[in-house]
């Protein structure tokens, strides 16, 4: 029942006199273990499943609701340097909230300045409309080849496939390019890790 909130950003309640309509613009975060054990991808630990086990596993999450997840990643466990380390590595917080603000004014100013009241009308790239995906997230070449690639080899559906788009858009517009390069459109594609187990 949540994937058409998803969707649409409103949840629809049907009534006898009435059907009414409430906002459900959310982010959808969820977690889940790659198999029963834990352990399938563990490179120190052995998975005790089988095959079978791990596919009913992650069957009991359905191909439309992890259609509708934008960014699947596979988190790996933390080492204990890492874990203890005076520094962790990895990109500083501050840096990071002036790439993601410099990247949501740079939606602002393409859309209009508009809000996202308007159904026609995207705040973000995430908001885009399939007719804007084509507008906005036009591909060179190497990027046709390589989104084709993907969609033949992954099985992508056409909702993943503007999926993909809005988030290479994202990874553009984080690094301050104009237009999407191949190399967006590949990190774009890796977060789509759960379309392949499909």
């Amino acid at each position: 029942m949540i994937r058409q909130p998803l969707e649409d950003r409103c949840v629809t309640i049907p009534r006898v006199h009435a059907t009414l309509r409430f906002p459900a613009d959310i982010m959808l975060v969820a977690a889940m273990n790659p198999c029963p054990c834990g352990y399938f991808t563990d490179p120190k630990h052995d998975c005790t499943c089988t095959p079978n086990m791990i596919e009913r596993y992650l069957s009991r999450i359905s191909g439309p609701l992890i259609d509708r997840i934008d960014i699947h990643i596979e988190v790996p466990p933390v080492p204990w340097r890492e874990l203890r380390a005076d520094s962790p590595g990895g990109m500083d917080s501050a840096i990071m909230r002036t790439q993601v603000v410099a990247a949501r004014q740079r939606q602002h100013r393409r859309f209009g300045g508009r809000a996202g009241a308007d159904s026609a009308a995207a705040a973000t790239n995430a908001a885009m409309a399939s007719r804007q995906v084509r507008r906005h997230c036009r591909l060179d070449e190497a990027g046709e080849m390589l989104l084709k690639q993907a969609m033949n080899e992954l099985g992508l559906s056409a909702r993943a496939h503007d999926k993909v788009l809005r988030i290479a858009r994202t990874i553009a517009d984080i690094e301050g390019e104009e237009g999407i390069r191949p190399h967006h459109l590949a990190e774009a594609i890796q977060y789509r890790r759960l379309d392949r187990r499909l």
